[in-house]
């Protein structure tokens, strides 16, 4: 009975990360490491996503219920949301429009060209916001696989190793080396399947949102459009 709880507590999951080679070991810990930031990363842009969309809504319902733009840019303008990716494309396209227009002489589709430059700019900044922590992900996700694959490669051939200086090889000896040794692949499955479930995610998710951005900035152009042109009659 003794003998036999020794076998399993030297075959525990603990007892077997404590009792692999200094190289499996550092592998195990860069995938631990870099599982606990993906999964940072993965909570904040699951937040910062869902606090987007729910601004983009909130002011898509404001622009289309009605209120005079002079007023909804002021309102903006006194109480910014910096998680509305609208709003910031919405005050760039029209302080651009108002600055352009307060020019004397201006030609109606020289100002046309400036807010769409505007609202280009914003749009790419919001593009930047929406992609941060992708590439980590991305790195995490196609990286981690391998580097657990080199660790378990590394304990199998320490293991093969040990048991050229042995005179019997049995099962019991070659056993803890191994299970050690596919630890570190399980590690590296556990850090790259969340990481490459999220960038999915929140790659589509944020390509929704762009889309939306440039919908509405082609319909906030053709309102503008329309005003600068029905002012020059």
């Amino acid at each position: 009975m003794e003998a036999n709880a020794n076998a399993v507590d030297h075959m525990s999951m603990w007892s077997l990360i404590s009792n692999a080679s200094l190289v499996v070991q550092l592998v195990m810990l860069t995938l631990v490491a870099a599982s606990v930031m993906s999964w940072v990363m993965i909570f904040q842009r699951s937040n910062f996503l869902r606090s987007a969309k729910r601004a983009l809504d909130s002011f898509e319902e404001r622009f289309w219920s009605g209120i005079d733009l002079s007023k909804l840019y002021r309102q903006a303008g006194s109480n910014p949301d910096p998680d509305s990716g609208l709003e910031q494309i919405f005050r760039a396209g029209f302080k651009e429009f108002s600055r352009l227009r307060q020019q004397p002489g201006m030609d109606p589709d020289a100002v046309m060209d400036g807010v769409a430059r505007a609202m280009r700019v914003a749009i790419s900044r919001e593009e930047e916001k929406l992609e941060q922590s992708l590439p980590f992900l991305a790195t995490v996700g196609s990286t981690s696989p391998y580097i657990g694959l080199f660790g378990t490669v590394w304990g199998i051939m320490n293991s093969f190793r040990g048991l050229a200086q042995v005179q019997q090889a049995t099962l019991a000896t070659v056993a803890p080396g191994i299970a050690e040794a596919l630890i570190a692949t399980a590690i590296g499955l556990f850090a790259a399947i969340p990481a490459v479930i999220a960038y999915n995610r929140f790659s589509a998710r944020g390509e929704m949102l762009i889309s939306r951005y440039y919908t509405f900035a082609d319909e906030f152009q053709a309102i503008l459009h329309r005003k600068v042109h029905s002012s020059e009659e």
